[in-house]
């Protein structure tokens, strides 16, 4: 799979904050792009993981000085890709453009590091809502990388119809099925799925999470985001922000953020009943997207057909590759989850 350009020209999140240790370097792949991550105590830098000397991985380095010491000659990079020092030998290197390392933009948000591979990137990762909100509690939960497509990824989790058969009994039930109303509104440079109910899903997350959830949606912010927000009578109940960060074409590297009100549960209960209801669902989710993308491979590309349920149509894809949409609510589809 090649990205499109939409895909390139974009921010994504390579790591979680937590697991880059000061004084560390760590290896990230996002879109084919092997990348040196590191932090000192001047901040965090974002190379290309390729030394331009001899082309060894600068994510095998020592942090050194505030640099990133490559472990083949020594050679001493700066978060600005500026060679300080190359040992041995007595001469200025700072002003040698041609020494110089390829440096990307990388910048910390709300427990989350974020790079753009491209200048054509905006200045800052724009956020979903609720991402850093303070008067919610908030956890992060990242799993490796999978094997499959972030666009697929985005596919699976903007799709109701699935969770009845894959996750019966933990969300939804194939044998109890609910009538619901979906309501699909483009925004132009984003698609959201609602789903209104009179009563909350016969899995045990629903029944044991949000008992009083009437209302969930789905936004899909491309290229790589899908926020679901499920929604009580009076007040939101929980809200997951989904980020697939594709690694190469056959890969990709999920993070989820979880946000719930603050209340009577303490942060560490709510967290744990969550990460209990939901492994087997991401168990399931992972082995679809691989079982899927083994299949792909093997006919050599990816060939589908829309059915009824298929309600987003190529919309998704649209946005993926960079389209507008036209702006507008569809009518309601009324159907049975």
């Amino acid at each position: 799979m090649t990205f499109p350009q939409s895909v390139c020209d974009a921010w994504h999140m390579v790591a979680l904050s937590k697991d880059l240790k000061r004084g560390k370097a760590q290896k990230v792949t996002c879109c084919d792009t092997p990348i040196a991550l590191f932090r000192s105590e001047e901040g965090i830098g974002a190379l290309v993981d390729r030394c331009p000397h001899r082309n060894y991985p600068l994510s095998e380095g020592r942090v050194h000085k505030g640099t990133l010491e490559c472990p083949y000659h020594g050679w001493r990079f700066a978060s600005d890709g500026t060679c300080i020092e190359v040992p041995g030998c007595l001469i200025d290197t700072a002003h040698d453009q041609k020494l110089k390392a390829d440096a990307l933009r990388v910048v910390e948000r709300h427990g989350g590091i974020f790079v753009a591979l491209s200048d054509a990137a905006p200045p800052e990762p724009v956020l979903p809502p609720d991402f850093g909100n303070p008067e919610l509690d908030h956890f992060w939960w990242q799993q490796g990388t999978w094997v499959g497509r972030a666009y697929d990824a985005v596919e699976n989790v903007m799709d109701p119809f699935h969770t009845n058969h894959l996750h019966h009994g933990f969300i939804r039930r194939r044998d109890r099925r609910l009538p619901v109303e979906l309501i699909v509104t483009s925004h132009g440079d984003g698609i959201d799925m609602a789903i209104e109910q009179t009563q909350p899903d016969y899995g045990l997350m629903s029944r044991f999470l949000e008992r009083d959830r009437s209302r969930s949606v789905s936004r899909y912010y491309p290229p790589t985001t899908v926020q679901a927000r499920w929604e009580g009578e009076t007040k939101l109940t929980l809200c997951v922000t989904a980020i697939f960060t594709p690694a190469t074409g056959s890969s990709f590297t999920p993070f989820a953020r979880f946000s719930t009100p603050k209340g009577l549960a303490p942060s560490w209960l709510k967290q744990a009943a969550i990460r209990l209801f939901l492994a087997p669902v991401v168990s399931q989710d992972r082995r679809a997207l691989e079982r899927q993308n083994e299949v792909m491979t093997h006919f050599g590309q990816p060939k589908f057909i829309s059915g009824p349920g298929d309600i987003l149509k190529t919309r998704l894809h649209q946005l993926w590759v960079g389209e507008q949409l036209e702006p507008g609510t569809d009518p309601a589809v009324e159907v049975r989850l």
